[in-house]
């Protein structure tokens, strides 16, 4: 039997494409069908690219495979974030590879929102061009990124270049906002509890609440990750500073307690909780209960939400038979660019609640918690939601899904990587902000390295003095922090065998981002211990303050059943 002619992954891949398109039976199905599909891809994207390369340098991010005619494109809403030159990018590797890495205080752990996004500097974020129904699709359009372009000019005219951060310059996620924002009665911003005020923009607060006089939700997500004592402190400053915004703490890991060491997995298994478990719904809907006043009839909802918590079986899995039908609603783009902002709250006694905030910080999972099951999928990749979409909870309440975008400010760079806003797959210099991520936490006592110029095992011995005696008497660097790991993990490069200190930065970064390595920013005045403990006589008093009004409702409704038996 003659030997088989190598077939590469390649060619494989090509093959399969061609048998697909020829079993649907599209014309043209041979060889360059796969070209002629790539370039239809290309051509569309071309021509909804409304983003501004004209005048900056943009680099599209989380690139998806191919589409083809007649289907969603999913590289539409991708993240579009401003290119750094290769200079810059060496610069900073060189950085890591010399700076020795300088223990900081935790008074410097401690942020101000007006530091991240100052009033003078004219953060605001794009809106949408006033509009009559006189006017076409294409002339709509035409005025959007006419206002778009306008918006960039003035943004960075006002800030020097390389001062802004990493912000959104696709035009059609902001047109996903505008849409959301224009729909919703309530707005759920969603923040990560680890750095609410990196995702907390105020221009966006006080355009809701003021020009469009609608009510702000915060959802404090993954609070889990938090000790308990920085979860109140967190509430009671945003409270503080923004006085009708309406705090919510909310996981959907709930009984898993915080600690200091390295974490284990936030992963979700069999014996686990499930969806319907989740930390948090019940205080979304006494929220939405106390904006709503009673205007609409949220019974519904909260029947809904005493049923999740039941259906849920022994090992935390849902049965069929007990999951609520989710009306899911794709928006037509059509029916999205051509529709009125809506000036009637509550329209058909419906509430709708807009879900937005930046990527990464867990949208998908507080809707598949609201939902009570698995409806939109979770990826820990920014920019992982690709379209608008509306569930329908209950007859009465309706949520739509928004697109994650990252708002313009001064935050450092590093920090955003951290917090999950840029992808950790495709920086091309991670070192740096390992140096940042280790300048702020024990990384020594947590993952346990051993300065690369120490000679020997690595493993041995393992906990003993000498171990403890060499750690602190070697000065550490961003890339000797990659190499340590890196040799620890046995992370090694294919060819050369040597440490693959890419890969071990990666893998550093993605542990931060897990929140297996843990970093979390504080409030003003948090570290002091006259402010701390106002923060908990605060909060504490709240709480108490609250439990007495529900109990005296209580009382009240009691009383009206007695006399009226």
């Amino acid at each position: 039997m003659p030997r088989k002619k190598p077939f590469s992954t390649k060619q494989k891949k090509k093959q399969m494409q061609v048998k697909r398109e020829r079993k649907r039976g599209e014309p043209g199905s041979g060889p360059s069908s796969r070209n002629a599909s790539v370039e239809r891809g290309m051509d569309r994207e071309r021509q909804s690219d409304t983003s501004d390369s004209e005048t900056t340098d943009v680099r599209r991010i989380n690139q998806q495979p191919g589409i083809r005619e007649g289907r969603y494109d999913p590289n539409r809403f991708r993240l579009h974030f401003e290119k750094e030159s290769r200079e810059e990018v060496e610069r900073r590797k060189k950085l890591a590879r010399e700076k020795v890495l300088d223990e900081m205080l935790d008074k410097d752990l401690e942020v101000d929102i007006s530091d991240i996004y100052p009033t003078e500097k004219g953060l605001e974020f794009p809106r949408r061009p006033p509009w009559n129904y006189g006017m076409n699709r294409e002339e709509l359009l035409r005025k959007e990124e006419k206002s778009y372009r306008e918006y960039l000019n003035d943004l960075h005219s006002r800030n020097p270049p390389g001062s802004l951060s990493h912000f959104e310059h696709n035009l059609e996620t902001w047109r996903q906002l505008w849409r959301v924002l224009e729909m919703s009665d309530v707005i759920l911003l969603i923040v990560d509890i680890r750095h609410p005020v990196l995702q907390f923009p105020p221009a966006l607060y006080h355009y809701i609440t003021g020009e469009l006089q609608k009510q702000v939700v915060v959802v404090l997500n993954k609070a889990d990750l938090c000790p308990p004592p920085l979860v109140l402190a967190w509430t009671h400053y945003l409270q503080t500073q923004f006085p009708h915004l309406h705090c919510v703490c909310f996981t959907s890991h709930p009984g898993q307690p915080y600690s200091t060491v390295l974490q284990k997995k936030r992963m979700r298994k069999k014996g686990t909780c499930g969806w319907g478990h989740a930390g948090g719904p019940t205080h979304i809907l006494k929220a939405c209960q106390e904006i709503t006043a009673g205007k609409v009839d949220l019974s519904s909802w909260e029947k809904k939400i005493q049923r999740d918590a039941v259906a849920m079986g022994p090992e935390g899995e849902q049965s069929e038979e007990g999951a609520d039908s989710v009306l899911v609603e794709h928006q037509s783009d059509v029916a999205m660019e051509i529709s009125s902002p809506s000036q009637e709250l509550y329209k058909d006694g419906v509430l709708t609640l807009g879900c937005i905030g930046f990527p990464n910080v867990g949208k998908s999972s507080v809707l598949n918690s609201l939902v009570g099951r698995k409806v939109v999928s979770v990826s820990r990749t920014p920019g992982h939601t690709k379209y608008f979409q509306t569930y329908y909870l209950t007859p009465t309440v309706k949520l739509c899904d928004c697109p994650g975008l990252v708002f313009p400010s001064l935050v450092n760079k590093q920090l955003q990587i951290l917090a999950g806003i840029y992808p950790v797959s495709q920086l091309q210099e991670p070192y740096s902000s390992v140096g940042y991520l280790c300048e702020r936490t024990p990384f020594l006592s947590v993952l346990k390295l051993r300065h690369p110029s120490v000679e020997g095992p690595q493993h041995a011995p393992k906990g003993g003095e000498k171990e403890r005696e060499q750690g602190p008497e070697h000065s550490w660097t961003a890339w000797d922090v990659c190499e340590a790991w890196a040799e620890r993990r046995g992370y090694k490069t294919a060819k050369a065998a040597r440490n693959d200190v890419y890969r071990a930065a990666n893998s550093l970064l993605r542990l931060a981002v897990d929140g297996r390595l843990c970093l979390c920013l504080r409030p003003p005045a948090y570290n002091d211990q006259r402010g701390h403990i106002i923060y908990l006589k605060s909060v504490i008093l709240q709480e108490a303050s609250q439990k007495l009004q529900e109990a005296s409702l209580k009382l009240v409704g009691t009383s009206l059943k007695l006399a009226r038996s």
